[in-house]
């Protein structure tokens, strides 16, 4: 099954944060890597505005993976303790890493607080843009529209700046 990660850092090393979960992602037993994005700084997205300083670095990957999202929730989890990522009661604090599964096939999912795909993915020009490298014609579920699309019908805003290639 393929599956959409995003990963997010605004804390520290970002570019770093976000090699060091890739690297733990694509050692995750039978994961196979389909596509890497490029790396975007984004401007933060719903933060307080003490926060509002602290660019993001974005980037999603696809991989190729027989787990389940369940499985997924729990790697990913895992990853962002063992890189050092606190959880508060403020959804939106900085973060030295942040992983979201985007999509895992064609999976709908609503279970315990797991949604599949996510559910703000088509909203976030720093989700979109990353994805629509890899995936630009890629229609998720319960989606009318490709990525592609989407990300051009997003209003104008949200800062979202290339800046790197590889990570």
């Amino acid at each position: 099954m393929e599956v959409g990660l995003s990963f997010g850092s605004n804390l520290g090393d970002r570019l770093t944060n976000l090699s060091a979960a890739r690297q733990r992602v694509l050692a995750v037993p039978g994961v196979h890597l389909l596509a890497a994005s490029p790396v975007y700084e984004t401007e933060p997205v719903g933060v307080q505005p003490e926060y509002q300083r602290l660019a993001f670095l974005n980037a999603v990957l696809i991989v190729a993976s027989a787990a389940t999202p369940a499985a997924w929730r729990t790697a990913t989890a895992q990853i962002e303790a063992e890189l050092g990522r606190v959880r508060t009661t403020d959804r939106f604090a900085p973060r030295v890493i942040d992983l979201d599964i985007l999509f895992a096939g064609h999976e709908v999912l609503d279970e315990g607080g797991l949604v599949i795909p996510h559910p703000r993915w088509a909203q976030r020009r720093f989700v979109l843009q990353p994805l629509a490298d890899v995936r630009p014609d890629l229609v998720l579920p319960g989606a009318a529209a490709s990525v592609r699309q989407i990300l051009a019908r997003l209003p104008a805003g949200e800062k979202v700046v290339r800046f790197c290639e590889t990570w």
